[in-house]
């Protein structure tokens, strides 16, 4: 009864521990992080417009997955003309859409039914329960992840300076351009079947990397792995802590990667 349950979690962790990877790869900072795109906004929005008008979740789910696609794309719009030269523009843009789409989300929970709260909450926090499509999670994940070792000897030499990168073969530009949609596809996949889950993007790739894997090759599948595991835990424990009643993934993720980034950090 569990299985379709742990193994949609372990395929969510995976993507979005992998787009934390990939995020990091792209815009060369240990501490990036797959919603910095406003990814979890744009789904957000949507799905909670969903929620409010009494929509079934298949709709919902659909919903969300188009608000993902939209806030990259908006994202796109707006700062990735000079992705060759600089991602700082795409940054910013990120940032911007996310203040926005906060800003939507709680306009539309201040004038929602009252009855529809609890769920659109749940949502906003991640929650597995919503996760009903684990093959094409699964599959989702393999076809990333084959991609993204691919390239990685690119993104290994995608560290460097640009310009460096550049000289030794790399093409830069289509290189970003490509680490932005998968990521941003994973992002926008998990978003649309389990609402957003934080931290497991940001600590899992950060805290592998400070283990010592710094090759793409290696540091990927580790990744994946490491981030399925780590979400089948917390939803274990969301599930039983206060059983019946569960909580929110998306808060034990918190509660678990809050004392662990700040321990990472403090480390020399």
């Amino acid at each position: 009864m569990r299985g379709p349950r742990v193994a949609a979690a372990f395929a969510c962790g995976g993507l979005l521990a992998l787009a934390g990877a990939l995020m990091q790869t792209l815009f060369r900072n240990p501490l990036a992080e797959p919603y910095l795109l406003g990814v979890s906004g744009g789904a957000g929005l949507l799905a909670l417009l969903g929620m409010a008008v009494g929509l079934a979740w298949p709709w919902i789910s659909l919903l969300a997955f188009v608000g993902s696609l939209a806030a990259l794309a908006l994202a796109a719009a707006l700062g990735g003309r000079l992705l060759a030269r600089d991602h700082t523009p795409l940054l910013l843009a990120g940032v911007m859409l996310a203040a926005g789409f906060g800003a939507l989300i709680a306009l539309v929970l201040s004038v929602a039914p009252a009855e529809r709260l609890p769920g659109m909450l749940f949502f906003l926090m991640g929650d597995l329960a919503w996760a009903g499509y684990p093959a094409l999670l699964w599959a989702a994940l393999a076809l990333a992840l084959g991609l993204a070792r691919a390239l990685a000897g690119r993104l290994d030499v995608l560290q460097l300076a640009p310009l460096k990168a550049a000289s030794l073969g790399v093409a830069v530009a289509p290189t970003r351009w490509t680490l932005f949609a998968l990521a941003g596809g994973c992002t926008a996949l998990v978003v649309a079947q389990a609402g957003s889950i934080g931290f497991v993007g940001l600590m899992v790739p950060h805290a592998l990397r400070r283990l010592g894997f710094s090759g793409h090759r290696l540091l990927l599948p580790a990744t994946a792995l490491a981030g399925g595991s780590l979400l089948v835990l917390a939803d274990a424990l969301a599930r039983t802590l206060i059983a019946p009643r569960e909580l929110p993934v998306g808060v034990l993720t918190a509660l678990l990667g809050v004392p662990l980034m700040l321990w990472l950090l403090r480390k020399p």
